[in-house]
């Protein structure tokens, strides 16, 4: 598979596909760009298809670097411009939606149209989540208790993303090994620790809560960008319903389209409906044809 050297490390991303049309798939956390696997196929038959794995995550170095947002974002901006692409659409799910909202704001007129689906659409408030949502990540936050849990027990791929919270379907053993495969131990797992910490509630970190800010502006401001909205069944945190409302009344070009139900992992639990909605999607607004 492709590595490319990005300053002072390497992404890996996995390619496919045909046609002239780049459609990049950003994952979130803990997972890689396998989360992907079973979705590209809908979309390879008509654009290429590419999905990175995140700086200090799958296949990609781990530089000692801190993992904030920042980070993540100054690696992908890297990797995009090695791979001199233009005129993208981003597929981004929990933070990797993030992430494709941020370049896409810091990068306009590069970007033909944007799919999410369980990512951070917004800051959000403490009193926003449910007691047990907000009961977990204050201990992910907390000094010493995060550390724990995230870096010796390594809580995300033990625990998180197997609960039905995460996947319903279930996780086979053979795919917990590839997520499993980049943290052996606790040094390798600081991007498991960060990610969680890097959620804004009650605007802090104050910095990521500007930058989702920022996206947030981008999204209201670019009515000729096509944007696509994935929504599971009985969506909590991240997705709750009135965030999905807040997006509905806030994004221009944007549509809304249920997939069924699933867990926050969605495309673990959804491969085939998120595939065939995006691929919908490219073709409902030409975007696998050349930019006009």
């Amino acid at each position: 598979m492709p590595v490319t050297t990005v300053l002072d490390s390497h992404i890996h991303h996995i390619e496919t596909g045909a046609g002239d049309l780049p459609v990049v798939f950003l994952h979130g956390s803990p997972t890689s760009s396998h989360l992907w696997r079973n979705v590209i196929p809908h979309v390879a038959d008509r654009a290429r298809a590419l999905a990175p794995d995140l700086i200090g995550m799958g296949a990609s170095g781990k530089p000692d670097i801190a993992y904030r947002f920042a980070d993540h974002a100054r690696y992908l901006a890297a990797w995009l411009e090695a791979q001199n692409l233009d005129q993208v659409v981003l597929v981004g799910h929990d933070w990797g939606g993030a992430l494709a909202m941020d370049w896409a704001a810091r990068h306009p007129g590069r970007v033909r149209g944007i799919a999410l689906l369980e990512t951070f659409l917004r800051p959000q408030m403490w009193a926003e989540l449910p007691p047990e949502v907000a009961e977990h990540s204050i201990a992910l936050r907390t000094p010493g208790l995060g550390e724990r849990l995230l870096l010796q027990d390594n809580a995300a791929i033990e625990y998180a993303l197997p609960h039905p919270f995460a996947i319903q379907t279930g996780l086979s053993r053979e795919d917990h090994d590839v997520y499993h495969a980049p943290y052996p131990d606790p040094d390798s797992r600081l991007p498991l620790l960060q990610w969680p910490r890097e959620i804004p509630f009650d605007r802090e970190p104050a910095d990521v809560a500007e930058r989702m800010d920022a996206y947030g502006r981008w999204l209201a401001d670019t009515p000729t960008v096509p944007k696509l909205l994935l929504t599971v069944d009985d969506g909590v945190g991240i997705a709750a319903p009135e965030i999905i409302d807040w997006a509905r009344r806030t994004a221009a070009a944007l549509e809304i389209e249920g997939i069924g139900p699933a867990g926050h992992q969605a495309p673990e639990d959804q491969p085939d409906a998120i595939g065939k909605a995006i691929a919908r999607w490219l073709d409902r607004h030409h975007l696998t044809s050349p930019a006009r």
